[in-house]
């Protein structure tokens, strides 16, 4: 018989459903997530594994930011008035 304890599942395995949320579901996880450790009500362990739960969160949040920020375009007009097409939104240069 096997005794030995099954190791814990890698945070890539644990937090694989998050590739399939949506921006703002993964938001509002990972707001509960940073209430949570704010109040320090949860255990040293439960702490780690939310903690990287968030950490994926957020970078899930991120990549999708990005990729929407790369849909977004500015239209373009000439000079009477008609649009004449489109280009790459560049927030700095407005």
């Amino acid at each position: 018989m096997n005794t030995t304890p099954n190791p814990a599942p890698r945070a890539g395995a644990r937090n694989a459903d998050i590739r399939e949320m949506s921006f703002e579901r993964s938001l509002k996880e990972l707001e509960t997530i940073v209430a949570r450790l704010e109040r320090g009500d949860v255990e040293l362990e439960e702490s780690i594994a939310i903690y990287e739960r968030g950490a994926a969160l957020r970078e899930h949040c991120d990549r999708l930011l990005k990729q929407a920020e790369a849909k977004v375009e500015k239209l373009t007009f000439a000079g009477d008035g008609t649009p004449k097409g489109s280009e790459p939104l560049d927030p700095a240069g407005q």
